[in-house]
């Protein structure tokens, strides 16, 4: 574990959509800055995502300066929309959690939005994730909360293990499938230098000065087999790991991870194992 760093950092402004890969990142107690703040919801106020809307892997999303985001995607103008000022919320739901969130208010926002998937969708925000979702309690500890995350703050995977993983790949029955690269996993911070699976047996990491403890191992969904260029779905790799990385039930690759302090992580910092 000597050599172990941080690999590359990756924020995702609009959940489900393509993100960014910045050198570093300000880490708040809710994630890193900046992620995962915004969402689409249907009619009905669900969160959209790529397991059921896989065109969602074709859409981008940049950081504006003030919050705000500029999404871009094929056969669309690229459109800028601006944070929304404090305003009256509508609620939302997310999985299992119902969550109050702030409408865009430009309405061209949900006028793209809505032409790019076909269906009646609206952007909205996440304005103060300090309060808005608590982490699931069964592994939270009192006060922790998430953005529009699947379920915790960050996520971790490792290069070795994805690297261990595309060789079950290649010994498999979808083999022309691999190897994968780590955007099927959406990862937060990616980490190299660690054995394969070594992340398996970590509770306290630090990247570079700041600390997290490890919730869960993260189990997988269809989204792992939607390829992030094309929008396409295959077998892998829920096919491999449901033949080797099965736990209570669950096809797992990843840590979750949740911030023990705030901080800046950098890539290349060194990341250490405290438990």
């Amino acid at each position: 574990m000597g050599n172990a760093h941080l690999h590359s950092i990756h924020v995702h402004p609009v959940k489900a959509v393509r993100g960014l890969a910045p050198r570093e990142a300000v880490v708040e107690p809710w994630g890193l800055t900046g992620d995962r703040r915004w969402a689409l919801v249907d009619d009905g106020g669900r969160v959209l995502t790529q397991r059921r809307y896989p065109r969602l892997a074709l859409a981008a999303a940049e950081l504006l300066p003030d919050g705000g985001v500029r999404l871009s995607a094929p056969g669309m103008e690229p459109l800028a929309v601006p944070a929304p000022r404090p305003s009256d919320t509508l609620p939302v739901e997310i999985f299992r959690d119902k969550v109050d969130a702030v409408p865009a208010e430009d309405e061209a926002a949900h006028a793209w939005c809505s032409a790019y998937l076909g269906i009646d969708a609206r952007l909205v925000y996440m304005d103060d994730p300090a309060t808005r979702r608590p982490v699931d309690p069964e592994y939270a500890r009192p006060g922790e909360t998430v953005s529009f995350a699947d379920g915790f703050p960050l996520l971790l995977t490792t290069t070795a293990s994805l690297d261990a993983l595309n060789d079950l790949i290649a010994q498999g029955d979808h083999a022309d499938e691999g190897p994968l690269p780590m955007d099927r996993f959406r990862p937060s911070v990616v980490v190299a230098g660690a054995d394969a699976w070594a992340e398996d047996d970590w509770s306290r990491l630090a990247i570079g000065d700041v600390p997290f403890r490890v919730a869960k191992t993260c189990g997988r969904c269809v989204v792992t087999t939607t390829d992030q260029v094309t929008g396409e779905r295959g077998r892998e790799p829920l096919y491999s790991l449901g033949r080797h990385r099965r736990l209570d039930g669950k096809l797992v690759f990843g840590q979750n991870l949740v911030p023990l302090s705030r901080g800046t992580i950098r890539v290349g910092d060194p990341v250490s194992i405290l438990e």
